[in-house]
């Protein structure tokens, strides 16, 4: 579904990824893992076209969309979600969702738009709740589902998640981990995460990345990483429970 080659980034004179190679297949969930600063954020946002490369390729579905503009990115089938939880603070939950369907001519058509609210319902039933509510009213973690439910509106096969447990309590991130797992199981939706919480990237993910100074240092099945000694020293301190 995703693969990335030679992948480079550079802000002026700052390298922040080098040379990177990845791939996500259809109905997969892979975590890139590192501290602030190690370059997470920079692959996900060139991967979704929004920060330019320096070298490298991007590949989706078999197309090269190494050239391609962040619009075009999206109407060939990959969403973002930001770091930050960016709702529309001042429209309804319901408006925020059909926002989603914007950049996809089809999809804003009436009954393919309610469709894919109901959808989103389906996996999220907090957010069926509170259609009507202002999203800047929401909690965070509503917010977090908010936005994820936005993405998915436009029915994207790649899904590209920008620290997604950030400042959320720890039974919305199980919430929101187990949607995502169902979204990958059972829909094929190939996801990439970038995640500084180690045990939450290893608990959520098939298979993880671990970044440093803008290089994979590490890379292996999850299963294997939450006991891989390196991993546990710089990051954890001690093993990773399934589940935990």
């Amino acid at each position: 579904m995703l693969e990335v080659v030679g992948l480079e980034v550079r802000y002026g004179a700052v390298q922040a990824v080098l040379g990177l190679d990845l791939k996500v297949a259809a109905g997969e969930i892979v975590v890139l893992i590192g501290a602030n600063g190690a370059g997470k954020s920079s692959v996900v946002n060139a991967v979704a076209g929004l920060v330019p490369q320096a070298a490298g390729a991007v590949r989706l579905g078999g197309a090269n969309i190494t050239q391609v503009a962040a619009p075009d990115r999206v109407r060939q089938g990959l969403a973002l979600v930001i770091e930050g939880r960016g709702v529309f603070a001042d429209m309804t939950v319901h408006e925020n969702l059909e926002l989603g369907t914007y950049a996809h001519a089809q999809r804003r058509r009436s009954v393919t738009r309610q469709a894919a609210v109901a959808r989103v319902v389906g996996l999220f039933p907090r957010l069926g709740e509170r259609m009507g509510q202002m999203a800047g009213t929401l909690s965070g973690g509503e917010q977090q589902m908010l936005v994820i439910g936005r993405a998915l509106m436009g029915g994207p096969s790649l899904l590209l998640l920008d620290e997604p447990s950030l400042g959320l309590a720890p039974l919305i991130v199980e919430e929101i981990s187990s949607t995502l797992k169902r979204l990958a199981k059972e829909e094929g939706v190939a996801v990439l995460v970038a995640e500084q919480n180690a045990v939450v990237g290893l608990n959520l993910a098939d298979r993880g990345y671990v970044l440093q100074n803008g290089r994979v240092v590490l890379h292996r099945p999850c299963a294997d990483l939450r006991h891989d000694s390196d991993l546990l020293r710089l990051y954890l301190g001690g093993p990773v429970e399934a589940g935990r």
